[in-house]
């Protein structure tokens, strides 16, 4: 696999969190309970939405379209297990349609909604505390859909609630066929996707956060820049 060093080129979206002004931008699939606070976003899911199991999970998109070779970076702090965190990009209609478009699929939080329906899309699963399995030995897993096709995994160094720290830096970089994923600068899964084995090359769309309930997190500080390569 060739390797890649990433600087940041231009900034293409800054978000701070700061008033609930700042959600704007974003478009909530599912039952999401989101609250602005000093410390900043915190996402769960809605108590009344607990009854629902798998169906209580949600998507929170920001509802702007990003070129390929992108740098998304954001601060994530766990603050109530059990659940999964997820963050998806490149994100279109299986035709290349915006991913709103009316000729699409209704979506409401359910997982095939989103895997195995009418949208292509990465997505990357950075905290995985759901089930027991998951907690015994946590990875960080990358998919690519359409289609459940689990394309990378590497180990996951941020620890459960009880020992977990404030604010870990969380980086992915899309660069053409090339993802790769950190956390406090530490590389923790990369990939090349070869355009064939799994679909074709997945390049400009949305991204977005996922949580799986009863999964509660705190998110600081969201920027996209382009990326550039050193």
């Amino acid at each position: 696999m060739q390797h890649f060093h990433f600087k940041k080129g231009s900034l293409l979206y800054e978000n701070h969190f700061k008033t609930m002004a700042d959600l704007a931008d974003f478009v909530a699939e599912g039952e999401v309970d989101y609250q602005i606070t000093d410390e900043g976003l915190m996402l769960s899911a809605k108590k009344s939405s607990g009854v629902n199991g798998d169906f209580s999970h949600w998507l929170f998109w920001l509802n702007k379209d990003f070129p390929d070779r992108i740098m998304i970076e954001w601060s994530f702090t766990p603050i109530e297990e059990p659940g999964l965190c997820m963050l998806f990009f490149s994100a279109t209609g299986e035709r290349g349609e915006d991913l709103f478009s009316e000729h699409l699929k209704k979506r409401t939080g359910h997982y095939p909604q989103y895997h195995s329906s009418d949208i292509h899309t990465y997505h990357l699963s950075y905290f995985r505390r759901k089930w027991q399995d998951e907690r015994e030995f946590c990875t960080c897993n990358l998919r690519k859909s359409t289609g459940f096709h689990l394309v990378a995994q590497g180990a996951d160094p941020i620890p459960t609630v009880a020992d977990a720290k404030e604010d870990y830096r969380l980086r992915l970089v899309k660069f053409d066929h090339y993802i790769q994923f950190s956390i406090d600068d530490l590389v923790v899964l990369e990939w090349e996707d070869d355009g064939y084995t799994y679909g074709s090359l997945l390049s400009a769309g949305k991204i977005g956060f996922r949580q799986m309930a009863p999964m509660k997190a705190r998110y600081r500080r969201l920027q996209v820049y382009q990326a550039e390569t050193y």
